[in-house]
Formats: C-alpha cells, structure tokens, sequence
C-alpha cells in the first residue's frame, strides 16, 4: 500500500517522469495495480485547473483509477457540529431525534469510510494488488483510508502497541494537521475554515470495527476517548503543530524538547490496564465489517458522554475484567 498527494498535472497535464518510473517499479510485468483517489471524478478534474489533477491512464497504464469521494472539509466539519447539538439537545423528542440524526449525515461519512478503507483492503487481500491511495495534499483522507486498511487487514494493528504505531506512522508522521483540524470542538462558536474532524472520523470507524468484532482488538473504547481528548487539548505534545517539521525545528513551540510523550504515559503498567480490552484474543484474520445502514451505530460513548452517566457501563467493564482475570 502507497500513498501521496495528488499529481501536479495542471491544465496541460504535465508528465513527472520519475513519478511514472516509481509507480511502475511497483508492479510487476502484467500485474495490475489500483489508485484509489478520495475525490470525485469531477472534483479531481477541476483540481487540474490549480495546477493538480490525477494520473493520465496514458502514463500509467498499468494502474486502475477508482473514485471515491469522501468529505474532508466544511461539510464534515458542520456534519459533527449538527450531531453535538442533536444530541446535546433535551427537548428533542423521538421523531425529531430520528430526523435530526440522519440529517446531520455523520453515520453515512463513517460509512463512507469505511467502505472505501474495504475496497482498499480487499483489492490488497483478494486481488493481491498494489494500492496507491491519494486525495488532494494526502494528509486527510488518505490517511483516513490507509490506517482503516490496516487495522483491517494488519492482527498486528489491532494490538495496544501496534495501534500506537499506526497512529505515529499514519497520522503523526505521515503530516495530518492536527493544529489546523483540531483547532476547537464542536461548541465553539467560531467556524474556521481549515477544522474538520477527520481524525475523530477514524476513531468512529475504529470504535465501529471494535463493536462488530468485540474479541479482535486488544484495546477498547476508553483508549479510542482518550486519543480524542488529546487531539483536542492535551499536555502532551504528541498532537500538537501540524507536521514533523514543526514539531522537531519550530522555534516557537520545541515540542520535542518541552512535551511529554502521549506514548509513554499510556504504556506505563499503571495506566495500560485501563485500555486493554479484558475479551481479547489474538485473531490472524481479516476481518471485514459490515458497512449496512443497520450495522453502523451512533458511537454513544463519545456523542452521549456528557449527558449521559456512565457509570454502570464501566462498572459492567470492570466486572468483566475482574471475571476474565479470575479465570
């Protein structure tokens, strides 16, 4: 699996040369491989017109373009604002909650998601293809798509210390904006232009894969709420500045040298018992999730949070662990 930004093909579909001799030392002669470009057809087309655009079949004949549009933007960002209020609302009542839900569209961007993260695992899996992923810079959705892949196809991903290393490798290392899409929650009055929760996306479909496969990820949902939490404030610099570069040279922030490791906190033996799923068992398979309009859930865990106690739920937790440890 690849991924990158968009080609800069422009108006006059320019060629990069080196980009062509990269992608085809990929595969081998006759092998096919797919790109998987998380805009829609048109978007990509009028992309050329700022001097982006996708790869030429011409140039790459050996690749397959797939489109698959997901939201990165405003649009996602008003879909989570829309969905807080929904359920932040007491007057609401049944049919206007049902209404209000599926206007809001965030359940169809998770399954979106998702669906796309299972075409690029099953062209992987079933076809034994490569797979290049992109979307516009590659810091947003195609990291959305790449990460979900893994923890799909990848047991390895599905481990406590695995999924940190996704998480450092795909999101963190890999540039996503953390400042830039993070930068207030969905109570903030202020609609800035560049925030979009795309990593709150990823840890939705997370906790949705973990509700559909309950024994097959070694962490649970009090590891996906804290990772939200920190990504929106924190005293850890993990997700703090937009990219590697910031975070190692930036002569305001010095985050290497001033912060704490997110990491290191959660792996000390104190803390890491409370995000171990107590159910887990190693699982070498795939595992595909259903993305039917009927398997994808609210995550309530996260959205019910503050209006809901949760205090019986993690009495249930703790006794399931008490119970598990006992045998």
């Amino acid at each position: 699996m690849l991924r990158s930004s968009q080609p800069l093909t422009g108006p006059n579909r320019k060629r990069c040369r080196e980009d062509e001799m990269l992608l085809g030392t990929v595969l081998d002669e006759g092998e096919r491989g797919f790109i998987i470009d998380t805009r829609s057809a048109q978007a990509a087309k009028q992309a050329r017109m700022t001097g982006g655009g996708t790869e030429p079949k011409s140039s790459y004949p050996q690749w397959r373009r797939l489109h698959r549009p997901l939201e990165r933007g405003r649009p996602l960002q008003e879909s989570f604002i829309k969905l807080v209020e929904a359920c932040n609302d007491p007057t609401i009542n049944m049919d206007r909650w049902l209404s209000r839900l599926e206007s809001c569209r965030w359940l169809s961007h998770v399954k979106a998601a998702l669906s796309t993260a299972c075409l690029a695992a099953q062209c992987m899996d079933r076809e034994e293809a490569s797979v290049l992923v992109h979307g516009v810079e590659g810091t947003d959705t195609t990291l959305l798509v790449t990460a979900l892949a893994q923890v799909i196809l990848d047991p390895s991903c599905r481990t406590l210390v695995g999924f940190q290393g996704l998480l450092e490798r795909e999101w963190i290392e890999a540039g996503h904006p953390f400042h830039l899409r993070c930068a207030r929650s969905a109570y903030s009055h202020a609609r800035l232009k560049q925030e979009a929760p795309l990593f709150l996306l990823f840890l939705d479909c997370v906790w949705q894969l973990s509700r559909q496969f309950p024994f097959s990820l070694e962490f649970g949902e009090h590891l996906l709420l804290t990772l939200f939490d920190n990504a929106y404030a924190s005293a850890y610099g993990t997700f703090l500045c937009n990219n590697e570069k910031e975070r190692r040279v930036g002569c305001l922030c010095k985050v290497r040298e001033n912060t704490h490791s997110l990491w290191s906190w959660l792996n000390r033996p104190g803390e890491k018992k409370k995000y171990l799923n107590p159910l887990y068992s190693h699982n070498t398979l795939v595992i595909w999730p259903s993305v039917e309009p009927q398997s994808i859930q609210l995550w309530q865990g996260l959205f019910f949070r503050w209006i809901r106690p949760s205090q019986y739920l993690d009495e249930a937790w703790a006794e399931t662990q008490r119970l598990v440890e006992g045998n």
